[in-house]
Parts: structure tokens; C-alpha cells; sequence
């Protein structure tokens, strides 16, 4: 096994962004695609690692780029600045969903006809409205995620599969919100799925997170279990 990694830009207007690709050189075969959307700061190390592990079990992974090159928070408050004007306008968060996909499906260690998106927190969201706005993706995972439905998807079929990885704790997701997107789901006839870990918080994947009295938790158990669900769920989805 031989993981590559290059960083590719891809434009919105004026504005660029900076992706982060990574697969197995091993086989000149083509590959199913995953897209990975990434939280509130940005595309970080976090989401590059991501890409990483996905590549390791057979994909290409694709840490896309929301905000534009070399762009991240270094605070709560300025993550918030970033990601808000996007959780206020989400046809413009779509529209750079839209073009990360496209971007990613002319590589050529992909094939276009198997893509799917997961994404963490701000990512899952990301993950979730994309296949809300009938992409062709097989798959849509939000690993802990924003859940609140957009204004704009009400006519739009889901082509896609659904799985949602939830944290039982996270208390910026209450139970009300995954009730609220379930039914969501059900009135499109969407073959959806959420896991619910127990004792686990928002960011339960984020191996540096240790805010537990604002909600945030990094957790070893639903971290792990929540990585083999969607292992499990991409080999459904593509096979």
C-alpha cells in the first residue's frame, strides 16, 4: 500500500479553495470517491488525516475546502464568523458542495459513478445538504452534524442514502432536532438510518476536544464504533 496525498485548487468566482486528495497508488483502477466535509475551523489536519484513512480502505478521500485557500479559525469566535455566513445562505454552502464535487469527479483516480460524502460537525451538515439537494452521491454519513434542515430542498428528491452518527449528549443537536430531521427524512421516502451513542458528546471523533461543559467530548468507544457503521454503510452504498 502506497498512500498518495496532492492538494488541489478549484474556484468559486474569484475565490479559491484548496482540497486535499489522497488514495492508494497501488492500482491504476479506478476508485470510488469520498468527499469530506470539514468543521467549523476549516479543513485542518483532522479532516487531511480523514482523507487518509479513507484512502487506506480502498477509496480516494477528498477533504474539500469551504471557506477558501489557507483559511481557518483559530477561536470559537472566529470559527463561528466563518461558518456563519454559510449556515445563513446555505445555497451558497451547496453551491461549493456542487463545485467540490465536480472538481474531485474529474480526477482520475476516481470513478464518478461511486461518489459519497461524510463530513464532521460543520461538515456533516455539508454531507447532508448535498444529498438534500439530489446530488448524484450514493451516500451521505454526518459524523456528529448539524442536522437543521435548509429552506431551499423542499421540492428536491434524496437519491441518496442517509446515515447520521449522532452523539446521544451533544446538546447543540437535541433530541427534538433529530426527531425533527428523521421526519424530515421519512416525508421523502429517504432510506435513512442514526446511530445514537450513549454517553457521547458534539466532536465525540475529535481526538483533542475536552470542552465537556460546553458539550464537547472526544469519545473512544463511539469513535470507534462510529467508524466501522460507516465502513460498513460505504460498502452497502457501492456495492
Amino acid at each position: 500500500m502506497t498512500i498518495k496525498t496532492k492538494l488541489i485548487e478549484y474556484m468559486d468566482g474569484d475565490d479559491v479553495l484548496e482540497a486535499y486528495m489522497s488514495w492508494d497508488d497501488k492500482s491504476d483502477n479506478l476508485r470510488p470517491g469520498i468527499l469530506i466535509g470539514h468543521a467549523w475551523a476549516g479543513r485542518t489536519s483532522f479532516e487531511c488525516k480523514k482523507a487518509e484513512e479513507i484512502a487506506k480502505l480502498g477509496y480516494v478521500g477528498f477533504a474539500l475546502d469551504m471557506y477558501g485557500k489557507g483559511v481557518n479559525g483559530g477561536s470559537k469566535e472566529e470559527n463561528s464568523r466563518l461558518m456563519s455566513p454559510f449556515i445563513e445562505n446555505r445555497e451558497k454552502l451547496q453551491k461549493r458542495m456542487f463545485l467540490a464535487l465536480e472538481t474531485f469527479k474529474k480526477q482520475a483516480q476516481v470513478d464518478g459513478k461511486k461518489l459519497a460524502a461524510i463530513g464532521y460537525c460543520f461538515g456533516g451538515l455539508m454531507a447532508l445538504d448535498l444529498a438534500r439537494c439530489g446530488a448524484d452521491i450514493l451516500g451521505a454519513v454526518s459524523f456528529h452534524g448539524n442536522l437543521s434542515k435548509p429552506n431551499n430542498t423542499v421540492d428536491s428528491a434524496i437519491k441518496a442514502k442517509i446515515m447520521v452518527l449522532h452523539g446521544w449528549e451533544d446538546p447543540m443537536v437535541e433530541p427534538e432536532s433529530v426527531n425533527s430531521f428523521i421526519n424530515e427524512m421519512r416525508s421523502k421516502n429517504t432510506d435513512w438510518q442514526v446511530h445514537a451513542y450513549g454517553n457521547a458528546m458534539h466532536a465525540f471523533t475529535k481526538t483533542g476536544a475536552n470542552d465537556p461543559e460546553n458539550g464537547m467530548q472526544y469519545n473512544q468507544k463511539a469513535d470507534h464504533r462510529s467508524w466501522i457503521a460507516m465502513h460498513n454503510f460505504l460498502e452497502e452504498v457501492f456495492n
